[in-house]
């Protein structure tokens, strides 16, 4: 083991704010109000948080969530992270739902975030990306917000046993958590949740005792079966993912990582969120694998591109086909509008198909196109990216959908 100082622990005026929010949580899956009252599921699988101010509560229906009532609120969506804690962090700040200080705290209020997949992969700090997220959604709640995130094709591809994509150092974390959670004494909430704020000095420290562990090739023998065990299905970092859906609703729009469909809404949303959601859970038998409809082929919904890809080399035919596609797929949901990730923007955050569709992943990540981040911001019926935290007040490429 590195003789690594760091305890099971944060800076203290942020772990005690966490740890108050981590006890007013303990008896529920999701939500937490801002009275601490413990919240219990309805028979139709909904919470609801509650706001401190006017606003009415947040309503969330489904297991993992899948629609989600936030009258009012501020929406923003983030893309694709893969792995980059710094370009997550800064696109976090400029969203202004993160705070700047170094304390990793929630200061959106009552807004709504959404991330929308591929936290693993291409980098190496995709648990501290995941554990960061954790800690917003649970202060955000506390104070009349709410943090959702859609799992991605790489999130299913490692649940899989698909290392394919895996930085080095992404194997080099999961080692380096699988000791933090044994010095947290393997209480999964407190590691995972502290893990943002001490994973730098695991890595400064590991980095500095690496030799002892032997040859390269055993250290990347310790590093997969660290990963192995954190994400075969039923283990405790693939069971945090199956806490996301692979579609979600908020308010009128749509969010997905790759992009939905006609026949995936005809299959039903809340349906195929269930079955990745137990898959991942490892609740299936042995030979059962998610659903083809949600996780594999070029057409399910964390892969398909129709909606992303450059349409350039199609004629007004094709065009018009993929217009009518997400037409009849918006109707069929109820919303106005679709916001996906997974194939890299090299313009940026933007729009087509008369605005149905936003395309927000921008490849910030220094293991994609390292561009700088960029994000989604929806209010008043108005949706907008944000490219810098100068351009906040800016109405460039609004929208009005009211």
């Amino acid at each position: 083991m590195a003789s690594v100082s760091l305890r099971c622990s944060l800076p203290l005026q942020t772990l005690n704010y966490r740890l108050q929010q981590q006890k007013s949580l303990a008896a529920v899956c999701c939500c937490a109000s801002t009275a601490s009252t413990p919240l219990s599921f309805n028979e139709n699988r909904s919470s609801t948080v509650t706001a401190p101010a006017s606003l009415e509560p947040i309503v969330v229906n489904g297991d993992p969530p899948t629609f989600v009532s936030a009258p009012g609120r501020r929406i923003v969506a983030v893309g694709d992270l893969h792995g980059d804690l710094d370009k997550a962090r800064y696109a976090l700040q400029m969203a202004d739902v993160l705070s700047s200080d170094g304390q990793d705290l929630w200061v959106g209020g009552e807004t709504v975030l959404v991330q929308l997949g591929d936290i693993l992969d291409r980098g190496e700090d995709e648990i501290a990306i995941l554990s960061l997220l954790k800690s917003l959604d649970i202060q955000a709640k506390a104070n009349g917000g709410a943090v959702f995130q859609v799992n991605g094709n790489h999130e299913t591809m490692n649940v899989e046993g698909d290392f394919r994509y895996v930085d080095s150092g992404g194997f080099d974390e999961c080692a380096d958590f699988l000791e933090h959670l044994e010095i947290c004494n393997h209480n999964w909430e407190a590691a995972f949740v502290s893990w943002a704020g001490v994973s730098q000095g695991w890595k400064e420290d590991c980095n500095l005792t690496k030799n002892s562990w032997g040859p390269w090739n055993l250290v990347k023998q310790k590093g997969v079966i660290a990963r192995s065990i954190l994400l075969r299905p039923g283990g405790p970092l693939a069971s945090e993912l199956a806490q996301h859906a692979v579609v979600l609703k908020v308010n009128d729009w749509v969010f997905c990582h790759g992009g939905l469909l006609p026949h995936h809404v005809e299959y039903g949303i809340e349906r195929m969120n269930r079955e990745v959601s137990y898959w991942m859970k490892g609740l299936g038998m042995d030979d059962e694998y998610p659903p083809f409809i949600a996780t594999r082929g070029y057409d399910s919904v964390v892969w398909s591109r129709l909606y992303s890809r450059d349409t350039s080399d199609l004629d007004d035919y094709q065009i018009n086909q993929i217009q009518y596609i997400l037409r009849d797929t918006l109707q069929a949901v109820g919303a106005k509008a679709m916001v996906v990730g997974h194939t890299p923007q090299a313009a940026g955050v933007n729009c087509d198909f008369n605005c149905n569709i936003w395309r927000i992943d921008v490849g910030m990540s220094s293991g994609v196109l390292d561009s700088k981040p960029e994000v989604l911001e929806i209010r008043e019926g108005k949706a907008r990216p944000i490219k810098s935290s100068r351009d906040m007040y800016s109405e460039l490429q609004v929208v009005d959908y009211t």
